[in-house]
């Protein structure tokens, strides 16, 4: 599992993860310095996933795979 670094891009990625789970709600996102895995407990319950999946969605969110493509 990779370390997620959520320091100073926590607002505009609480905003993408609300964004594609809005069952997510602002208490669900709450964040303080040092406290990771609380939030990631936090999510990891409400969705009813495990801690990798839960930390791979959001580094997914923070850098976007340039491999993914749209096929039409």
């Amino acid at each position: 599992m990779s370390e997620l670094n959520l320091k100073g891009s926590w607002n505009e990625l609480k905003g993408k993860v609300k964004q594609k789970y809005a069952i997510l709600t602002d208490d669900d996102l709450k964040y303080e310095e040092g406290k990771d895995d609380e939030l990631l407990g936090n999510i990891q319950r409400k969705l009813g996933k495990t801690k990798d999946e839960v930390t791979n969605m959001l580094s997914e969110l923070i850098s976007p795979s340039k491999d993914k493509k749209e096929t039409v």
